[in-house]
């Protein structure tokens, strides 16, 4: 198995990040079109607008392809939030996602965050118990008609 490196998000990313996500979630989820347009006005907003210095996106690479994604932005003047995590399938099961997730918490510690937010779905089981396992707290669930389907949105934080 070679190494994984986790690298800076670019613009160049933007395209890749897009598709994935909206395959990924049509495949797994059945998610329609409207979840790959709420990722591209995520990473447009980023692009334009995030402050380097307290906001950053990782894309992990192995082979020379990506294998999936974690973001640190902004949520208010005392907390980040988590957005746009991904492992594609063939990246689970190597430490990846723990690895992913401990460098964007660190990242926002390192930045003075007080605590992180983040928004899912209970159907993401895998990543909700991640986070348990790593501190995060379940604050809110509620029943949601999003992206074509019937989901529990759900709501976690941790506090530094």
């Amino acid at each position: 198995m070679s190494d994984i490196e986790l690298r800076p998000f670019t613009p160049d990313d933007r395209d890749w990040l897009v598709a994935a996500h909206a395959k990924h979630y049509a495949r797994e989820e059945g998610f329609d079109e409207s979840f790959g347009i709420l990722v591209a006005g995520i990473l447009d907003d980023f692009i334009a607008s995030h402050d380097p210095e307290d906001e950053r996106g990782w894309i992990a690479w192995e082979d020379g392809k990506r294998i999936g994604s974690i973001f640190c932005v902004r949520l208010d003047g005392t907390r980040a939030k988590l957005r746009l995590f991904l492992l594609m399938p063939d990246a689970r099961g190597k430490g990846l996602g723990r690895r992913l997730l401990e460098t964007c918490t660190g990242f926002a510690r390192a930045c003075g965050y007080d605590g992180m937010q983040l928004w899912t779905h209970e159907s993401h089981r895998a990543a909700c118990a991640l986070y348990r396992r790593n501190g995060w707290r379940l604050i809110a669930e509620r029943p949601v008609t999003s992206f074509g389907q019937s989901l529990n949105e759900q709501t976690f934080e941790i506090t530094f």
